[in-house]
């Protein structure tokens, strides 16, 4: 056995934890203290402070620029996972969302969409792939599919101009009702990481889900990519009855600030976590 090995592993845990003393006491874009001057501080070697180091560059905390050096990570998106009788809705993170429209198209459903939208592989299904951004920075690749027959006529300027879900109840009387949404991680091809702007094979979450109206019907087939640093997911859990509380006096949802927090795109609406990916 080698006795090195957890004197090795302890270092660089402290390592770890001393960085990341330093990202949560800055802010995102700030730098952090040159690689020479942590291993100095520290008592470490160079190689020691950099594999830590890279460890928080792989997790999407920290940011290497060559020549220039490290720096706190943007913040991450973060969708809150609520149980119950809360649904899922776009995460309550700062910063503009948009959308890129990457293609447009009515294509034939084939079997794989066809099974999931419960139509024949030859009907017709409008396609929609947009590239989702935050603060100008692509954070997602989007891919939508919904049978044509209910938006007969769609344009990219009504996508443009408000919420698909909005536009399917106001224009085509289609309510939607509920939606199932899958996650797991991946990693980006080469050309995912082109859009993304991320090198090939980082890590991503992979999102997929299919929405129904109020009589069960499929309406809506989303897969989406998500940047794994950069996007994150919290789940909330109910592990046994809720205390009594005053009854509120407001009509918003505890920490949701009331009016509309979620942060559309000029091109489509569907909600920013509900996106769901999948292959």
């Amino acid at each position: 056995m080698d006795n090195k090995a957890p004197e090795t592993l302890l270092k660089r845990e402290r390592v770890r934890d001393h960085i990341l003393e330093l990202i949560e006491a800055r802010r995102p874009g700030d730098a952090i203290p040159s690689e020479r001057a942590l291993s100095a501080e520290l008592g470490v070697s160079r190689p020691t402070l950099r594999a830590a180091a890279d460890e928080l560059v792989a997790t999407g905390l920290l940011v290497r620029e060559h020549g220039r050096g490290m720096f706190v990570a943007p913040q991450k998106i973060t969708q809150e996972l609520v149980s119950g009788q809360h649904s899922l809705s776009a995460p309550l993170a700062g910063g503009s969302w948009s959308s890129r429209l990457l293609e447009f198209a009515t294509v034939q459903a084939g079997a794989r969409v066809g099974r999931k939208l419960q139509l024949s592989p030859a009907a017709s299904i409008v396609y929609i792939a947009r590239l989702r951004l935050v603060d100008g920075a692509p954070i997602a690749i989007e891919h939508l599919h919904i049978p044509a027959e209910l938006v007969p006529d769609l344009s990219e300027q009504e996508l443009e101009a408000g919420d698909l879900y909005e536009h399917l109840r106001d224009h085509h009387q289609v309510q939607v009702h509920e939606a199932v949404q899958a996650i797991e991680p991946t990693v980006v091809t080469q050309a995912e990481a082109a859009l993304l702007g991320v090198p090939e094979l980082s890590p991503a979450l992979l999102f997929e889900r299919l929405t129904t109206d109020t009589k069960g019907h499929p309406v809506e087939y989303v897969h989406s990519l998500y940047r794994g640093d950069r996007y994150r997911i919290v789940s909330r859990i109910t592990l046994g009855p809720a205390p009594a509380v005053p009854e509120a006096r407001s009509e918003h949802h505890p920490g949701i600030p009331p009016g509309d927090f979620a942060h559309r795109d000029p091109i489509s609406s569907s909600t920013v976590g509900d996106v769901q990916s999948g292959r």
